[in-house]
């Protein structure tokens, strides 16, 4: 079965090379955000800054484009210092010995007009394991400032911790990770 993609994306294409290109992340506005049960009371909100990350992308083909992203997990911020330090310290990320986090695409697959799935492998406190980030492509046309080609996507996925062998606290803190991101990127400068 084939789709088609929106006419957004339809034209980034046309502009497109036929030729694999990298878009580099934009690190001001792509962010890793997630959510955590703290003993059933609330979701306990944090998020990640990208320290560095790309989308190889063809022009014609979204099953053909792959994406990495490196995660500094010194980045985290969870709109509190005492619940920053507990979550960075050795019972859970241990910042100091896993500085940062991976991941790489294996696969993407085309669901729908706008919709993709991102099949790849998370490295998270030393352990790498599959997941795979439902995918919306918001735009993809040349951005109006810098006028070079961008696009934008908005993806979710979740994850237990447990897996990734960080278990302080389960299950008063919750074994189940909702996370959601949010990147925007362009064409690499010359």
């Amino acid at each position: 079965m084939k789709f088609r993609l929106p006419a957004f994306a339809a034209s980034f294409m046309l502009a497109a090379s036929s030729h694999a290109e990298v878009y580099e992340f934009d690190l001001v506005h792509s962010q890793v955000m997630f959510s955590i049960s703290h003993f059933g009371y609330s979701q306990s909100l944090g998020r990640f800054h990208a320290s560095k990350g790309s989308l190889d992308f063809d022009g014609k083909d979204w099953t053909k484009a792959s994406v990495q992203t490196t995660i500094d997990t010194s980045s985290l911020d969870m709109g509190n210092a005492t619940w920053k330090e507990h979550v960075s310290d050795p019972r859970f990320l241990d910042v100091a010995k896993y500085p940062t986090m991976e991941f790489k695409s294996t696969k993407v697959e085309v669901v729908s007009e706008s919709k993709l799935r991102v099949h790849g492998d998370l490295t998270l406190h030393g352990v790498t394991k599959p997941v795979i980030l439902d995918t919306t492509v918001n735009k993809a046309a040349p951005h109006p400032m810098t006028k070079r080609p961008a696009a934008g996507f908005s993806a979710t996925t979740s994850l237990k911790r447990s897996e990734y062998g960080i278990m302080t606290s389960l299950p008063n803190v919750g074994d189940d990770v909702t996370i959601r991101i949010e990147v925007e990127s362009s064409v690499k400068k010359q």
